[in-house]
């Protein structure tokens, strides 16, 4: 139910911009190679395994999709899942996103106005959100985590262990905040050493495996 909750947004946004035809709708398919959707044009899948993927603001697509390259987006987008495996994801303001957002090796930013119908997950590198929704939590293994202003994250955050294959070479426990305004539901989970920050003016569900380390600034203090 939260999922189509979620998804109702998206819908009625692609009836307001008219009908798509079939015949308008292009899908790309790469080994080698970046993929570049331009303004104007409606896409299906985007895909490439050695390129990155640049989406431009306002335009509808399906999901994108590639394993060594970025994937950016402009403001106003609306989109699928977006999956790379070594790369970062940056998205502009605005954004729908039907879908989950993931990646391996990869830092991953939506700014201000976005919707996740999804979750948000990586292993290395840092997830910022800033007013923002998604409805599906926030996962990491050795990357930081900010939940920017005015965020509201359901399904809470996990930190998973690391396990050997995993091992990363940063020397400091991952960096969580918490910034003012924002909400997270469910359960703030940590499987390994973190240092939790949490504005006095944002909400949170119960916390396992950290102490809460509160603020009241624009931002925390540095460690």
């Amino acid at each position: 139910m939260r999922n189509a909750l979620f998804l109702l947004p998206l819908a009625v946004g692609l009836a307001l911009a008219g009908p798509v035809r079939a015949a308008d709708v292009t899908s790309v398919d790469k080994v080698n190679g970046s993929i570049h959707a331009l303004a104007g044009q409606g896409y299906g899948t985007l895909q490439t395994v050695n390129g990155s993927i640049e989406i431009d603001a306002q335009v509808h697509a399906g999901s994108a999709e590639t394993v060594n390259g970025s994937i950016r987006i402009g403001d106003g987008a609306q989109v699928g899942e977006l999956t790379t495996v070594n790369g970062g994801i940056h998205v502009g303001r605005a954004l729908r996103i039907a879908g989950d957002v993931t990646t391996v090796n990869g830092g991953i930013f939506i700014d201000r106005g976005g919707r996740v119908a999804g979750g948000i997950e990586n292993v290395n590198g840092a997830i910022g959100i800033v007013a923002t929704e998604v409805a599906h939590g926030l996962e990491t293994v050795n990357g930081d985590i900010t939940v920017g202003v005015d965020s509201h994250v359901h399904g809470g955050i996990h930190v998973a262990k690391q396990h050997l294959r995993l091992l990363s070479l940063r020397t400091r426990d991952p960096r969580i905040v918490i910034g003012p305004n924002a909400q997270v539901d469910g359960a703030l989970v940590f499987e390994r050493p973190v240092v939790l920050y949490v504005h006095d003016s944002a909400r949170i569900g119960s916390v396992t495996g950290a102490t809460v380390r509160r603020f009241s600034g624009a931002v925390p203090p540095a460690d």
